[in-house]
């Protein structure tokens, strides 16, 4: 699985009921065609990451058909997980993000 793009936003929580931030990540992931995985409508990976004391983490996520937006039934591997979990954090807004 590679990631090739993203999108990215902070969720809000206007009753202040959530630790930290929330981000919304919309992924652009490209998979080998031998992969079950694989379409020839794209994939993008729908990913909810908090943040909280510096420390950020996958909390869902969900394989979506670029074309169609139909949701896939598909789990990450542990390394997979680990992928997605760095990328996040790596990315995320910081000029968007509350002092």
């Amino acid at each position: 699985m590679e990631i090739t793009g993203h999108t990215a936003e902070i969720l809000e929580d206007p009753f202040g009921l959530l630790q930290g931030e929330r981000f919304e990540f919309f992924l652009d992931i490209e998979v080998d065609e031998e992969d079950e995985l694989y379409t020839d409508n794209g994939l993008m990976l729908k990913v909810i990451f908090s943040l909280e004391t510096g420390e950020g983490k996958v909390r869902q996520y969900y394989f979506i058909e670029r074309s169609s937006e139909k949701v896939l039934d598909f789990a990450l591997e542990d390394d997979e997980e680990k992928q997605v979990q760095e990328y996040c954090q790596a990315q995320l807004p910081q000029e968007d993000m509350k002092e």
